[in-house]
Parts: C-alpha cells; sequence; structure tokens
C-alpha cells in the first residue's frame, strides 16, 4: 500500500489565497487518525505585515462549540526571501499558545518565503472536540499568498486513497 491512505490523508485548510484578509480554516476531524501535522505555506509580503495563525478546536464539522487550542509549544520554520530547496528547518520554541505571531520572530517575516509546520496529537483536544481549524488574520493592506493543509497522521483505519472517509465531515 503506498503512504495516502495508509500513513497519512490530506485535507484543505485555506485554499491558497490572499492573506490580506483574514481566512477562517476549514475543520479536519480527527476521530480516524491518532495527529495531525499542519502545514502552512505563506509567500513574501511587505514590511510589517506579519502573519498570525492560530489553532482552533470544535465540537462539530459545522457550528457547536470552538475555543482556542493553546498547545503550540514549537513549530517548525524553513525561511527565505524566496524559497529554493537549500533550506533547513528551524525549530522554534515558545510558550505554549493557541497562536503563531510572526513566525520565527524576525523583522523581515512578512517578507519572507515560509513554510511552518505545527503537529498536534489528538490527545491534547478538550473533552468533547473531535475537530480541529487554523484561521490566518489579517495581515495587512498588502496582498500575501497563502495557504494550510492538514496533514492527518497514523491513521487508524486505513484504505486506499479512494476510500478514505471525509476528514472534514
Amino acid at each position: 500500500m503506498e503512504g495516502l491512505g495508509r500513513l497519512f490523508d490530506i485535507a484543505a485548510g485555506v485554499a491558497p489565497l490572499d492573506l490580506q484578509t483574514a481566512r477562517t480554516g476549514n475543520r479536519v476531524h480527527l476521530r480516524n487518525a491518532a495527529g495531525c501535522t499542519i502545514v502552512i505555506y505563506k509567500g513574501a509580503g511587505t514590511a510589517g505585515d506579519d502573519p498570525t495563525f492560530t489553532l482552533r478546536q470544535h465540537t462539530a464539522a459545522t457550528g457547536g462549540s470552538s475555543a482556542n487550542l493553546a498547545v503550540i509549544t514549537h513549530y517548525y520554520l524553513k525561511a527565505e526571501a524566496t524559497l529554493d530547496g537549500d533550506e533547513t528547518w528551524t525549530r522554534v520554541a515558545q510558550s505554549a499558545a493557541a497562536t503563531v505571531v510572526d513566525p520565527g520572530g524576525a523583522t523581515t517575516s512578512a517578507e519572507e518565503q515560509q513554510i511552518l509546520v505545527i503537529e498536534v496529537d489528538g490527545v491534547e483536544l478538550s473533552s468533547g472536540y473531535e475537530w480541529i481549524s487554523v484561521d490566518c488574520a489579517d495581515t495587512g493592506s498588502n496582498a500575501q499568498l497563502g495557504a494550510v493543509l492538514y496533514l492527518l497522521r497514523d491513521l487508524m483505519i486505513q484504505r486506499s486513497p479512494a476510500n478514505l472517509a471525509n476528514p472534514q465531515a
């Protein structure tokens, strides 16, 4: 069996869009996965338009109760003016929070292309919460493209990709 369906599934969090407008991430259900690797990929923007990403937990696919999920103690970052494949990962530690603000803490984070990776284990969700999402705050008045992918990992039910359950239902 290939990796997709056996080891992981992929769902869209935020389609590639301009982060100049706040974006509410799609919800993904963790019932069939032990955790989720969240991948955020953003383009370069204008100085001062630093992004903020917020991890949320939910009790339902739509509606229900929602709350910030303050479990981000670290994330991984690749950042350069132009990502060209020669970057290495940097582990960025922070106090437990639901947000990543100004990724990497560099004064030029808005001007950099970045890939951020946040790990979430299903056991970190509060009782009754089964869905997660990532929201992107408005970065300012200038264009800055970005996207969020959810990689559901350690699948509890392994199937061929065509037979995987809808992770957003």
